[in-house]
């Protein structure tokens, strides 16, 4: 590698606490997914194309059946993610690749740390299909119930 490639990429050291970033809205702005999505960015190397951060869905959110340019690892650090048939918990784990994915349910909201590697972390997604999504996952608390009831309701009148 040349030095001025090396110049490129972001390799500082950080010791973060989580208080320290803000949670911002991430649906729209980064990760292009439907409303609700708050994301914290804790470090973004552009020319290796990493990007790490927490994602929290709020309960009942269903992200859509999607592809992005990048592949992701991703584990749960808070409530329940459920995708492909499983019902994952805090400290279970997920990989993607740019092929269809999901759709992953929060049926009681989520809190997950990611990191991202590729070209780019908006998500490509059919819209129509999401609308007709059918939850498949129960909420097991009422927050849960009424957050997958709203974003039922949110769906149709998308």
């Amino acid at each position: 590698m040349k030095p001025e490639q090396q110049a490129a990429y972001d390799h500082t050291f950080r010791a973060i606490h989580d208080d320290e970033i803000p949670w911002q809205e991430g649906s729209k702005s980064v990760l292009k997914l439907p409303d609700g999505v708050q994301v914290k960015i804790f470090a973004h190397d552009k020319a290796m194309g990493r990007v790490d951060m927490k994602v929290k869905f709020p309960p009942g959110y269903v992200e859509p059946e999607h592809a992005h340019k990048s592949w992701h690892s991703i584990v749960v650090l808070k409530g329940r993610m459920c995708v492909a048939g499983k019902d994952l918990r805090p400290g279970d784990y997920v990989f993607g690749w740019n092929e269809l994915h999901g759709p992953y349910e929060y049926p009681d909201g989520c809190e997950v740390f990611v990191v991202f590697m590729g070209d780019s972390v908006a998500h490509e997604w059919d819209e129509a299909k999401h609308k007709t999504h059918k939850n498949v996952w129960q909420a097991e608390t009422e927050e849960g119930r009424r957050g997958v009831d709203k974003h039922i309701e949110r769906r149709k009148q998308a």
